[in-house]
């Protein structure tokens, strides 16, 4: 799969800074991480690649360009080809690709089986493995077993020893063909005794059964990206200005065209409701269950369920500009993506295979130069173990156990641990509504300590409404307002249907607004400074030398309520006061009880004035003494900064433009699914749906997933520690060490898939 996306690239403010080329390849021929590291570097190594993240499980990789760099495609392609590995520039869908990989695997699985089953029955139930007939009919079955179905191994065993590289193929390779010369010369040159033939047959078998069950397990991982792929309906009914509606392929419809929604279509792309009211089923993008109403200027999503009216919705965003394409790259940039803790397995990997060949090539040697001593030292071990078959003969004990040491250390397990964890978390995250960013984010938020929250559309709903007042002139404060997005200005320009006009209007950013008033909509027309109007904190007023003294009273009666109040001056004077109140969210307080449980400090972060801080803290269940007050939107990252020097590990959980500073200097930013675009961009997690719910679900999630990859970690080490050792003394046959090899495989990624039916 080739594909080639262009990522816009914005400064804090917005700003378009240029673009970056991201492009999709599907990769042949990896094993184990040892490969995805190869390939990694070889597309490193390709001038103007900015980074590479390279998948294992998914056989894919994920090239990003430097700003401005022409995408060198074929030079991509070649340095993996130079690396051992093939690039397949196709454009195939990846489920596809994952069907095809089966169906290959399935084959070998066949071949060995039917080829490996009639030796096994006939060494183990019929007692034949000393008739020099069956030996040579199993020379005949093991060839073609060999050939046919070891084709695969040699082919990536030889790609390796070109490029002067080794992986797992060579491990399965060099054991199988040790066992098969071994007993290929002791047939052919009469020396006689026992064969190996059932032994190289059953390593590519059992090896095959287990690349098969990967297979398998990746096509059904990759099944709920394919779901999401699959929730975007082929086509759409589409209203042409004369009223009527014709069904056309979604790919064709463009922004401003009018579809046609019944009760039960899919939403077909993103979009507004322009006529009807229904309820929409939006569980497969936020995991909620409950359907939403929607009406007049609501938001339509593609891949949504319209259920039970007709809607007429106008197009606001097709193709990669919808919401379902964003999760669905998310998902992709997560899948394929590497975290920090997979650099130890990778470290392992590099040096893994040559020092296992060493381990392979001095047992060799020990067994077959020196066997009364390797005897003595596995009879001393087996009064603490169990019994084993020794090969007969030096030589065969040689060829065998060595093969046994590479068959048993494929470090298949050691390669998946991290990928198969990190697959199945941002699978599970994405059907609970959580969009994780990549790997890295699942990491971080598995080691957080302290989580910061933003007030205003975080902690609390977003719509403050004005609760009491002191003003005379209503229209007069409306007029300084309604320019303003801020929530606290808008409560203050709801009063009033008539507001007066200002000239010079500006908003001072986290203070307030001020602007002059027009001579003809006033009485101040002393002075120009009389004219001057603010309408904003009461800090900001007090800086600006307002008295707050006439107002005092107000002040501390609503201050003690929650409420934040904001002063309206007119040149030097206090010209009255209103007291806003923004509703805790309802499932506020049982957010930070679950986080609290799950052991994490709580804090909460906003502009508003001490008292009204402590006022919401109190309701939500945050300590006083973990409230900053009164901090300007340029400070919130200061204080995330100031908890990381404490040794806090931070996660941010904010909404808006002015949250995006500090979402960056925590440690894992969270931003609700009603932040702005900005704050989106800088956040590690998004939440789909709006509630604050989701967060410790999210961190509780992100906690499993890495104690999922450190089990699976601990895992691999363990079982190479003790497998190699083993097999190396002779207590494992070659046979044994590829079923122990397969199973090692399951394991890792049935503890991985655990991660689906996780609960909090």
């Amino acid at each position: 799969m080739a594909t080639e996306q262009t990522i816009e690239l914005r400064d804090e403010t917005g700003r378009h800074t240029g673009n970056r080329a991201v492009t999709e390849l599907a990769i042949g021929g990896m094993t184990c991480g040892n490969c995805a590291r190869h390939v990694t570097e070889a597309i490193q190594g390709v001038a103007g690649v900015q980074s590479a993240t390279v998948s294992l499980d998914a056989h894919q990789a994920s090239v990003r360009w430097a700003v401005g760099a022409k995408p060198n495609l074929a030079g991509v392609i070649n340095a993996v080809k130079e690396a051992g590995y093939e690039a397949n520039v196709a454009e195939v869908n990846g489920h596809e690709h994952g069907e095809r990989k089966l169906a290959g695997w399935q084959i070998n699985l066949w071949i060995g089986v039917i080829g490996t089953a009639p030796l096994m029955i006939g060494e183990w139930i019929f007692g034949l493995a000393l008739e020099r007939w069956f030996q040579w009919a199993s020379f005949l079955i093991a060839s073609v077993v060999q050939v046919f179905a070891g084709a695969r191994f040699y082919r990536g065993a030889w790609r390796q020893l070109k490029a002067g590289s080794s992986n797992m193929d060579t491990l399965v390779a060099l054991g199988s063909t040790s066992a098969f010369a071994y007993s290929a010369w002791a047939l052919l040159s009469g020396v006689g005794g026992h064969v190996y033939f059932m032994e190289a047959a059953a390593i590519i078998t059992l090896v095959s059964v287990g690349h098969w069950m990967e297979a398998q397990v990746g096509v059904r991982a990759s099944s709920a990206l394919q779901k999401l792929l699959n929730l975007t309906p082929p086509l759409a009914h589409r209203r042409n200005p004369d009223g009527t509606a014709n069904e056309v392929p979604v790919a064709e419809l463009k922004p401003a065209d009018v579809i046609v929604l019944r009760p039960g279509d899919r939403v077909p792309t993103d979009g507004e409701v322009l006529e009807g009211d229904s309820a929409v089923d939006e569980s497969m993008l936020t995991g909620e269950s409950a359907p939403v109403d929607k009406t007049g200027k609501s938001r339509l999503y593609g891949g949504t369920v319209n259920l039970n009216g007709m809607l007429v919705m106008r197009v606001t965003g097709v193709g990669e500009e919808t919401a379902l394409a964003n999760i669905i790259a998310a998902v992709q940039r997560a899948q394929t993506s590497r975290a920090n803790i997979q650099r130890l397995g990778d470290r392992v990997s590099s040096v893994f295979v040559p020092i296992v060949v060493a381990v392979a090539l001095a047992s060799a040697l020990w067994w077959g130069l020196a066997p009364e001593s390797a005897s003595q030292v596995h009879g001393w071990f087996r009064h603490f173990l169990w019994p084993a078959h020794l090969p007969q003969g030096s030589l065969a004990a040689a060829f065998i156990i060595a093969s046994a040491v590479l068959i048993i250390a494929c470090p298949c397990a050691m390669g998946l641990a991290t990928p198969a964890a990190i697959m199945a978390g941002s699978n599970a995250a994405a059907a609970r509504g959580i969009l994780i960013r990549d790997g890295l984010a699942l990491e971080k938020a598995g080691l957080i300590t302290a989580v910061l929250f933003d007030k205003t559309g975080t902690l609390t709903i977003g719509k403050p409404s004005v609760v009491a007042e002191t003003v005379q002139s209503r229209e007069l404060a409306a007029g300084l307002a309604r320019h303003s997005n801020h929530p606290i200005s808008q409560a203050v320009a709801r009063l009033s249907s008539h507001p007066a006009e200002v000239k010079d209007w500006e908003e001072v950013r986290g203070k307030g607004v001020v602007g002059k008033l027009q001579t003809s909509n006033s009485k101040f027309q002393n002075s120009e400074e009389e004219q001057l109007t603010r309408l904003g904190s009461l800090r900001w007023l007090a800086e600006s030398g307002v008295s707050l003294e006439s107002g005092r009273a107000f002040i501390d009666e609503w201050s003690a309520q929650g409420a934040t109040i904001v002063g309206l001056a007119v040149g030097k004077s206090l010209s009255g006061l209103f007291a806003v109140k923004d509703t805790v969210k309802a499932g506020a307080s049982a957010v930070v009880e679950r986080l609290h449980r799950q052991g994490l400090k709580t804090y909460l972060v906003t502009g508003d004035n001490l008292r009204s801080a402590l006022g919401i803290a109190r309701q939500a269940g945050i300590l006083p003494e973990h409230v900053f007050a009164e901090v300007r939107p340029e400070q919130k990252a200061e204080f995330v900064k100031r908890l990381q020097q404490k040794g806090e590990r931070v996660a941010f959980v904010g909404d808006g433009i002015n949250d995006a500073p500090a979402l960056e200097q925590a440690d894992l930013g969270i931003a609700v699914s009603q932040a702005s675009d900005i704050a989106r961009e800088a956040a590690d997690i998004i939440l789909l749906n709006s509630e604050i719910e989701a967060v410790p679900e999210s961190l509780g999630l992100a906690r499993a997933t890495l104690r999922t990859i450190k089990q699976n970690l601990f895992w691999a080490f363990f079982y190479n520690a003790i497998g190699v050792p083993l097999a190396a003394l002779g207590f494992m046959s070659p046979v044994l060490c590829a079923a122990a090899m397969g199973l090692s495989d399951l394991v890792v990624i049935g503890n991985a898939l655990r991660l689906n039916r996780w609960r909090l």
